[in-house]
């Protein structure tokens, strides 16, 4: 397994980054262990120096995915799958799945970010074959349904857990969104993001399997218009909660609805010019900080300031989605220059990077747990041969 990967590894990007890259390829394949309950197929853990190790899951494996679809596309198929195969009768998709024991364990009660699908039809575009979306069809309807009866505020919004209390469902570990727990929920700008976008994979999979869209793409429009009427703020030219103006954080959140598509061409603009690239907000060293520099509670904690790669690969998206290729360049080719220059000094990939570009292991993780640093050899945030891959294709 994974020699394509290996052999895409020695001629990807800068000849500076093909070690980590190599290094990467060899993870992938040391992350990966042999189908058991409840895979039905060979399955990658987040990585052997996590925690917790070995677990499978959350948005981790979708950025695992990722990272090997082109050169291993049946492997990256298969974690697809695997990740649907815990999924509950109420439409539930768990998130961390703890492989340690005889069992399996997870919560039943919280799920993830549902970036799944944007895996599932990458995997369509590249083979052209369908198989994968008409298994993925119905499991995707189901999670709207879990979304739609469990996660709901008013019409269109859709919040995490984490607003609430500590769940940890929106992937984002004592983050400064939530630093004050609300007593009620208020849509949640990630979560609200991430369910437009089911809405609008299940559209396109109605249409690609000759079923009627409508109903789901006028549901994608609703939450669409919500996200741009409701959730924008002009005074920081970047999205945010449904909570009172008087919470603006810089939070990289704000981004998500230039990454599915949701933003007006303009709102999308300011987001980019005014955040993105911006070393006062989110352009640090190595981008993208989690919170901006400039905000009072910015700090290098976890994610409340320290720059994660899988959200640099994200805000790229969102970039050459609204035509700025030019951003997409600038913000991956940091951020890989900097991971290479760690790797070179630690020999190691890590959790997630110092936005100053100083060194990761100078981060806290949780200072409440004996894990107060960055995990090594950690791939679940690391989707660096995806990043090259694209950073490449701005270069066309």
């Amino acid at each position: 397994m994974f020699e394509r990967l290996k052999s895409e590894a020695k001629v990807l990007g800068k000849p500076s980054w093909r070690g980590m890259f190599q290094y990467a390829a060899e993870l992938h394949e040391r992350s990966t262990h042999p189908p058991r309950e409840p895979f039905p197929y060979p399955w990658e853990e987040i990585g052997p120096g996590y925690h917790a190790t070995p677990a499978f899951g959350h948005w981790d494996v979708v950025h695992e995915i990722l990272d090997t679809m082109p050169a291993e596309p049946e492997h990256a198929a298969n974690q697809v799958l695997n990740d649907l195969a815990g999924q509950q009768e109420d439409g539930l998709v768990p998130g961390t799945i703890y492989m340690s024991g005889e069992k399996p364990k997870w919560n039943p009660l919280v799920g993830h970010p549902p970036l799944w699908p944007v895996a599932a039809g990458e995997y369509f575009d590249l083979t052209g074959r369908r198989d994968l979306i008409e298994s993925c069809y119905q499991p995707l309807l189901r999670q709207i349904g879990w979304f739609e009866k469990l996660r709901k505020v008013g019409d269109n919004g859709f919040y995490y857990s984490d607003m609430l209390r500590v769940t940890y469902e929106s992937g984002i570990d004592q983050g400064v969104r939530f630093d004050e727990p609300s007593a009620v929920p208020f849509p949640c700008v990630d979560a609200t993001s991430h369910v437009y976008q089911l809405y609008r994979h299940a559209a396109d999979w109605s249409r690609l399997l000759g079923k009627d869209p409508t109903a789901l793409g006028q549901k994608a429009d609703a939450i669409g218009s919500f996200i741009r009427e409701e959730l924008f703020d002009g005074e920081t030219g970047l999205f945010r909660d449904g909570r009172a103006l008087k919470e603006r954080r810089l939070a990289f959140e704000g981004m998500w609805p230039v990454v599915v598509g949701a933003a007006a061409p303009a709102q999308a603009a300011r987001v980019i010019d005014r955040n993105l690239l911006d070393p006062r907000r989110f352009f640090t060293a190595h981008p993208i900080s989690s919170v901006g520099a400039e905000d009072p509670k910015f700090e290098l904690r976890m994610w409340r300031g320290p720059a994660w790669n899988s959200m640099t690969y994200w805000a790229a998206r969102g970039c050459i989605r609204y035509d700025r290729p030019d951003a997409a360049a600038r913000l991956l080719e940091k951020a890989l220059d900097c991971s290479a220059m760690q790797f070179e000094r630690t020999g190691t990939i890590w959790e997630f990077y110092h936005p100053h570009a100083g060194r990761p292991e100078d981060l806290r993780r949780k200072p409440e747990t004996q894990q107060n640093t960055p995990c090594r050899d950690y791939l679940g945030h690391n989707p660096l041969l995806a990043m090259a891959r694209m950073w490449e294709k701005t270069r066309e």
